[in-house]
């Protein structure tokens, strides 16, 4: 990577770590929960806030970036972001949190929106997926770190909202890294366009399965998340508090597999290994919903993780790769998916009360089975 590159990559990349602050909402919402004596309906009003907005914003962000620019994009929702975490400083009470968390759900949007395209700009073709992949692992990492500062703030600073300040300090400091840094940006000529525009991307076949893995993968990882534990109560007879190790495994896997990913994908090809990843992913699912026995079940469950890692960074490139002139666009189309795969979970829940926690979870098979029709796609068309 040349040295020009190099310079403006680390602030870029920086922001991958600020898009993992959306994750927060899982941790926040059991401390809002008790602070405020909420029922779990209303609980769960929280996580919707933050997820509802990428179905509204992804494509005016599109639209947005194409009038004034990536980088600016990514400034805006840096800004936004910042906003969100002072919020609950300033006033803390139930109805500020959800204006708070509907402010991070609209930063994040835009910040993933437009930070993607932004690394596609900058790296070469062949190296997109690779960098996308590292960037991904940032996130991981930031997540994974969400609960642990919540807890370290309540221990340290008297309180877990004492996250809020640390999160809008890192905030403010990638967003003057990134304005101070990256001058020249590599634009369309401002030329606008229309959600219509944007929507009509679906039109071609590629991008539509494309557009359908993002679907898919999200799924994957939203199912796996909620129900992980349900399915190793149902089949082991463990307890909840031993259940939820399933899926502290899952995202921990998520995590080194995304870092693997990000130096195997610098000298792999990208298609054989997401064609390869897949298939191991089919057996070691089939093996989880087949067993009984609860290591075995882990086992699974950290492999599947592994080899799940770094699908939304393949998919996402190929995307951006497949029609570089409309990156913007095809970003705001791709993220907007990342809302519609929220809508595999109640599907799962339907098919679990019927049926059982197996069935439910095999919807989730027929996903991984989609992504390697996915992975087969991209072979043929190389």
């Amino acid at each position: 990577m040349e040295k020009g590159i190099r310079k403006v990559i680390f602030p870029i990349l920086f922001g991958f770590f600020v898009m993992g602050f959306v994750d927060v909402v899982g941790i926040a919402t059991n401390y809002v929960k008790n602070d405020f004596g909420l029922s779990d309906t209303m609980a769960n009003l929280i996580p919707m806030m933050v997820f509802l907005w990428f179905a509204i914003f992804s494509i005016p962000t599109g639209m947005l970036m194409r009038k004034i620019g990536r980088r600016n994009t990514v400034a805006l929702a840096m800004l936004i972001t910042t906003g969100a975490m002072i919020l609950p400083l300033i006033g803390y009470n139930f109805t500020l949190v959800l204006i708070a968390f509907a402010l991070l759900g609209i930063g994040n949007t835009i910040l993933q929106v437009s930070l993607n395209p932004m690394v596609a700009a900058v790296v070469s073709p062949d190296k997109t997926t690779s960098v996308l992949t590292l960037g991904q692992f940032l996130k991981a990492v930031s997540s994974f770190l969400g609960p642990l500062i919540a807890v370290a703030a309540a221990s340290y600073l008297g309180n877990w909202k004492g996250i809020f300040a640390i999160y809008a300090l890192i905030t403010l400091v990638s967003l003057f890294w990134l304005i101070s840094t990256v001058r020249e940006e590599v634009t369309d000529g401002g030329e606008t366009t229309s959600f219509g525009a944007i929507a009509s991307l679906l039109k071609d076949k590629y991008i539509l399965a494309l557009f359908g893995g993002i679907l898919f993968v999200v799924g994957i990882d939203v199912g796996l998340n909620t129900t992980i534990p349900k399915l190793l109560m149902d089949k082991c007879q463990i307890a909840l508090e031993e259940a939820g190790l399933g899926t502290s495994l899952y995202f921990s896997a998520k995590t080194i597999g995304t870092f693997l990913g990000a130096f195997l994908l610098a000298r792999l090809s990208a298609q054989k290994f997401f064609f390869h990843s897949m298939w191991i992913a089919i057996v070691a699912f089939m093996v989880l919903l087949a067993s009984n026995n609860l290591a075995v079940m882990l086992t699974m469950i950290v492999i599947v993780g592994l080899t799940c890692a770094n699908v939304f960074s393949i998919l996402f490139s190929y995307a951006l790769q497949h029609r570089a002139e409309l990156d913007n666009e095809i970003s705001a189309l791709m993220i907007m998916g990342v809302s519609g795969g929220a809508l595999i979970t109640p599907l799962m829940g339907l098919l679990a009360d019927q049926f059982g926690q197996v069935a439910g979870m095999s919807l989730l098979l027929v996903g991984i089975l989609y992504l390697l029709a996915c992975s087969k796609l991209f072979i043929k068309n190389k």
